[in-house]
């Protein structure tokens, strides 16, 4: 959530910046509508106040002084001003609502960095590592869904048939495969990041705290009876750990990792790039996830990027790195770099990882303050917050079988994979336990 003050001091540079997000200025003139209003009355309901206060002052005296009628008069006034005030206050409420309703409903303003553009077209290639994807055009390689099938370790027809499209079943050497890339992920970063076991399913005061609500309401999976939504990413309960608290500056930077399943319905994605692992509606992923103080904010974003690339270079997949423009920013995030790993059967860069500065948005809406120094009387201020995919399991576990696929049908384990994976290829033997 944005800093209502922005609105109030700032108005015509954050109209200007929201202007990239696509955000209509008539929006915002609804807002600063009802915050005007919402002063006007919050005046005129403290001075409605300090009229009751005062003529309750006086009745006393009046009545001392034996002035009986009088007080009689000030009592019906106070009655009228009572009236008044529960009027403000009904009044005040409904304006309250309505300023709430819009600033759940507005982005996150974008860095000044960020690149501007129009559609995905004008994102930025930061840097591009490993081999240029022409240099595998010369090499027949085959998309990993029908690489994975021929050794029997992957059934989408049978993920279909018990959930429906965009689910999948892994089996033997692929399951293993999969269980392999998050104990390497997440030894990979244990010694940067807390590992934390969290719920799948969380309050809808949690999932509203990192923007996923009102925004994505039709985009997530809702358990209705018990009002817990099930989680897109590890971010929301990571996010979640300290919501409503304020933490000491000493305690300051946080940083979590956890391993979840992730759920998203994706409503508008049908039909687009759902073969195989590239979308799915559950998959596996480690979350990183970081709660720092404003001045710590650059140096520990530069390091989560670091972090979600180290496991794509160990692993040997050709990756590139992508500042997202303006118009691709995700709803709550001011500053993504997206990772991108090449996979040569299917001729695409595909998403691996998405690292996000979230500044103080997610902060605000779930109320995680810190307080500066090591005075108690400190004013607490909001902390800011990032996260990104440590390691999101469904396409880099697709790119590992199209880039070491081999011509016996076989697929090599990346040398880095293979103590946790417990050996160097994955066949159609491997589906039966070892």
């Amino acid at each position: 959530m944005l800093d209502v003050n922005l609105f109030r001091n700032d108005l015509d540079n954050t109209v200007r910046r929201l202007a990239r997000k696509k955000v209509d200025k008539a929006t915002i003139d609804e807002l600063v509508k009802h915050l005007d209003k919402r002063r006007a009355l919050t005046t005129q309901l403290d001075a409605e106040r300090a009229s009751i206060n005062a003529l309750s002052k006086s009745i006393g005296q009046l009545m001392a002084q034996g002035r009986k009628e009088d007080a009689e008069k000030s009592k019906a006034e106070v009655a009228s001003h009572k009236t008044a005030v529960a009027d403000h206050e009904a009044r005040l409420a409904e304006t309250d609502k309505q300023v709430d309703y819009i600033l759940m409903r507005l982005p996150n303003l974008p860095a000044d960095d960020a690149p501007d553009g129009t559609s995905e077209a004008d994102n930025q290639v930061v840097r591009t590592h490993g081999p240029d994807p022409a240099s595998f055009a010369a090499s027949q390689y085959k998309p990993h869904w029908e690489v994975a099938t021929a050794l029997g370790i992957y059934d989408g027809e049978r993920g279909a048939k018990i959930s429906g499209s965009m689910f999948a079943v892994l089996r033997g050497d692929g399951a293993r495969l999969l269980r392999s890339l998050v104990r390497f992920a997440l030894e990979l970063n244990s010694p940067n990041y807390e590992e934390v076991v969290t719920p799948h399913f969380v309050r809808t005061e949690t999932f509203t705290g990192t923007g996923q609500l009102p925004k994505f309401a039709d985009d997530a999976y809702r358990l209705e009876r018990d009002d817990l939504w099930a989680i897109p990413t590890g971010e929301v309960p990571l996010m979640g750990l300290h919501q409503n608290e304020i933490l000491e500056e000493s305690e300051l930077p946080l940083r979590y990792m956890t391993h979840t399943a992730c759920f998203r319905r994706e409503a508008g994605a049908a039909g687009k790039d759902t073969r195989g692992m590239q979308r799915l509606h559950e998959f596996h992923k480690v979350e990183l996830v970081k709660i720092c103080t404003a001045a710590q904010e650059a140096a520990e974003f530069e390091a989560l990027v670091a972090d979600a690339c180290r496991p794509l270079e160990l692993l040997g997949l050709p990756y590139r790195v992508v500042d997202l423009c303006t118009a691709d920013l995700t709803f709550g995030s001011a500053r993504t770099f997206d990772l991108e790993v090449y996979a040569p059967g299917v001729g695409k860069w595909l998403e691996v990882s998405s690292c996000g500065i979230y500044t103080d948005f997610q902060t605000r809406r779930g109320s995680i303050r810190y307080r500066p120094g090591s005075a108690p009387n400190a004013k607490p201020q909001f902390c800011r917050a990032m996260n990104g995919s440590g390691l999101a399991t469904p396409r880099v576990w697709a790119a590992i079988i199209e880039h070491y696929q081999q011509p016996d049908g076989t697929v090599l384990v990346p040398e880095i994979l293979r103590p946790h994976f417990g050996g160097d290829r994955l066949t159609r033997e491997g589906r039966r336990r070892r």
